[in-house]
C-alpha cells in the first residue's frame, strides 16, 4: 500500500498557533493541588525507555510495597517532582501476565501510599505508559489499573486519557490523527503511523491512525469511535489568541465533562506547550472532581508534572559522583526495527576499535530445541569469554543477529523474544561480574528492561537525564553489583543513523 505523505504544515494550518505556557506554571498548579493531600503520578512504564523524556526521578525494577516505600521517601526527602516509574516490561509479556503485574503493581503502591505513617497520607495517580507508535497491551493495561484502583479504594475511573505524542522523536498527534514525522529529505512530511513499520508489529499489529477510530478497533468495538472524546487543538490551544492558558485550561475541562466509566479521552499533541496546556486542563478537570487514568508516550509525563525539558548529559555529567572504571564499555542491542541496524551499521564502521561480538539467535534457539537448556547455555559461556576478553581491551559491540524469526503466532513470537532476551541478559550479569565494564548501553526495549532488572541487577535507580536531545535516558544504579556503572536506555525506534554513535563517543575512553 502506498504511504499517505502530506505536509505538516499544511496539516497545522487548519488550528491555532500554540499557547506560549512556561513550565513553572504547571508545577505550581500541581503543588497548588497536592497542599493538602501530596499527589504522586505511578508511572507503569511497559518498557524502560520511557524515561528518557524526564530527569531526577526515581525507577524501581521491583514493586514490592519497600520498593513503593523507598520511592515515596526519596521524593519526599529529596523533594523531587512527584512521579516514580515502575518497570513493568509488559510489552513482552502476554496478556494475561500483563494483567496480573499490572494488578499487582496498583495493589502495592496504594498500600505502600496508605502506610505512610510519618508524612501525609499520600493521592496516588497513574500513568499506564507505552509505546508512542501505538504497541502493547491497550485497552487491557488501564482497564486492569481501573479495576484495580476501584477494588481497592471504591474510586471509579471516568476517563483514559490517551496521548502517544513524543514529539522529541517524531510522533505528533493532529486532528485526532497520530502521525510519524519525516527526516533527512523526508523531513516536513507527516506519514499516519499505521503506514510505518511499526503497525505491522507481530503482536501488537493496528490499522488505524486515527485515534478515535484506533480505539474502537483495540477495545473490539467497546468503545466505539463515536463515544470518544477528541481533544483537537482547537481545544488544546483555544487560548491562543490572547496567550492565555487558562482559557484553554477551562476549554479542556469543559470537554471532558461527560466522561464516565473509562470513557476514552485522545489529544492532539505537536510541542512542549500542547503538553503543558493540556496538563493544566487535566489539573482543572481533577479539580471539578474528574477520576483520571493515563495512556500515554514518554514527555506526557514531563509534561504533566511541570518538569522543564532536560539539556542532554554531557560526558561528564554521564559520570559525576562516580570513578569510571579504565574497562572498555558494552554496548548491547537486542532490537531489530530497520533505524536500529542503521545504527549499529553506522557504529560499527565508525567505533573501528570496538569488538563486535554477534549472539547467534538461529544457534541458540536450534539449540534450546534440540539440546534443552545445556546447549544453550554452553553457547552463552563462550560468548561471555569472548566479551570479557575484548573488554579488557576496549569496547564491546554485543548484537543479535540482524535475521529476524519472524511467526504469524503473537504467542510465538514473544517466546522467541524472551529466549534471545535471556540470552543477552545472561551475557551482561555473567559479564558484569567478571569484569564490570566502564558503561552499559541497551539498545530495544524488551532488551534494555531485562538487561536493567536481571542483567545489572538494578533494583533501584535514578533516571538522570537524556544522553540526546528529548531521547535517550541515563540510569544511575543506586543499588546492587551495577552500582556507579552508568546505564543507558535506548529505545529501539528514536534517533537518527548517528544517534548510538554518539551516545558511545560520549561515553567511551576509546571512541
Amino acid at each position: 500500500m502506498e504511504c499517505t505523505v502530506t505536509l505538516e504544515a499544511d496539516v497545522l494550518a487548519a488550528f491555532p498557533a500554540e499557547v506560549q505556557i512556561p513550565a513553572q506554571l504547571v508545577a505550581d498548579a500541581v503543588a497548588a493541588s497536592s497542599a493538602k493531600a501530596p499527589k504522586i503520578l505511578v508511572v507503569l512504564d511497559d518498557d524502560p525507555t520511557g524515561t528518557q523524556s524526564v530527569a531526577d526521578l526515581a525507577v524501581l525494577t521491583r514493586w514490592e510495597v519497600k520498593d513503593f516505600t523507598w520511592a515515596f521517601t526519596h521524593i519526599r526527602e529529596n523533594q523531587t517532582k512527584p512521579a516514580v516509574y515502575v518497570l513493568t516490561n509488559t510489552r513482552s509479556l502476554d496478556a494475561a501476565e500483563a494483567a496480573a503485574r499490572n494488578e499487582e503493581i496498583v495493589r502495592n503502591a496504594l498500600a505502600a501510599a496508605a502506610g505512610n505513617g510519618d508524612g501525609p497520607r499520600l493521592s496516588l495517580g497513574f500513568v499506564s505508559r507505552s509505546d508512542s507508535t501505538l504497541r502493547g497491551h491497550y485497552p487491557l493495561e488501564p482497564d486492569v489499573i481501573a479495576a484495580t484502583v476501584a477494588a481497592e479504594t471504591g474510586e471509579a475511573t471516568d476517563g483514559v486519557v490517551i496521548v502517544p505524542a513524543f514529539p522529541d522523536a517524531g510522533r505528533v498527534t493532529i486532528g485526532g490523527i497520530h502521525y510519524m514525522r519525516g527526516t533527512g529529505e523526508d523531513a516536513g512530511t507527516l506519514t499516519p503511523v499505521a503506514e510505518t513499520e511499526f503497525a505491522k508489529d507481530a503482536s501488537f499489529g493496528f490499522a488505524n491512525s486515527e485515534m478515535a477510530k484506533y480505539v474502537e478497533e483495540k477495545s473490539h468495538g467497546r468503545f466505539p469511535a463515536g463515544d470518544v472524546i477528541v481533544l483537537d487543538l482547537n481545544t488544546i490551544r483555544a487560548g491562543a489568541s490572547a496567550q492565555d492558558p487558562t482559557i484553554s485550561a477551562k476549554a479542556i475541562a469543559d470537554a471532558l465533562e461527560p466522561a464516565t466509566n473509562s470513557t476514552p479521552i485522545v489529544a492532539d499533541i505537536v510541542t512542549e506547550n500542547d503538553f503543558r496546556a493540556l496538563a493544566l486542563g487535566l489539573e482543572e478537570a481533577e479539580r471539578r472532581g474528574k477520576k483520571l487514568l493515563y495512556r500515554v508516550g514518554p514527555p506526557f509525563v514531563r509534561g504533566r508534572i511541570g518538569q522543564e525539558i532536560r539539556a542532554a548529559l554531557t560526558s561528564e555529567e554521564a559520570y559525576a559522583g562516580n570513578n569510571p572504571s579504565t574497562a572498555g564499555g558494552l554496548i548491547v542491542v537486542g532490537s531489530h526495527v530497520g533505524v536500529t541496524t542503521r545504527q549499529l551499521n553506522s557504529l560499527t564502521a565508525e567505533h573501528s576499535s570496538a569488538r563486535t561480538i554477534e549472539i547467534d539467535v538461529q544457534k541458540l534457539i536450534a539449540g534450546t530445541e534440540t539440546a534443552g537448556e545445556a546447549e544453550a547455555d554452553a553457547y552463552v559461556q563462550t560468548v561471555v569469554s569472548d566479551v570479557v576478553d575484548a573488554l579488557r581491551k576496549g569496547d564491546v559491540i554485543v548484537h543479535t543477529s540482524r535475521l529476524l524469526i519472524k511467526t504469524d503466532d503473537p504467542a510465538a513470537s514473544l517466546k522467541i523474544a524472551r529466549t534471545v532476551s535471556a540470552a543477552v541478559v545472561a551475557v551482561v550479569n555473567r559479564t558484569l561480574k567478571t569484569f564490570p565494564p566502564r558503561f552499559v548501553i541497551a539498545k530495544g526495549g524488551i532488551t534494555s528492561s531485562d538487561v536493567a532488572a536481571h542483567g545489572l541487577e538494578i533494583r533501584h535507580a535514578i533516571v538522570r537525564g537524556p544522553m540526546l536531545p528529548g531521547i535517550v535516558s541515563l540510569w544511575e544504579p543506586v543499588d546492587g553489583p551495577a552500582k556507579g556503572i552508568p546505564y543507558i536506555v535506548f529505545a529501539g525506534n528514536v534517533g537518527d543513523d548517528q544517534s548510538l554513535t554518539d551516545v558511545t563517543r560520549k561515553l567511551s575512553a576509546t571512541f
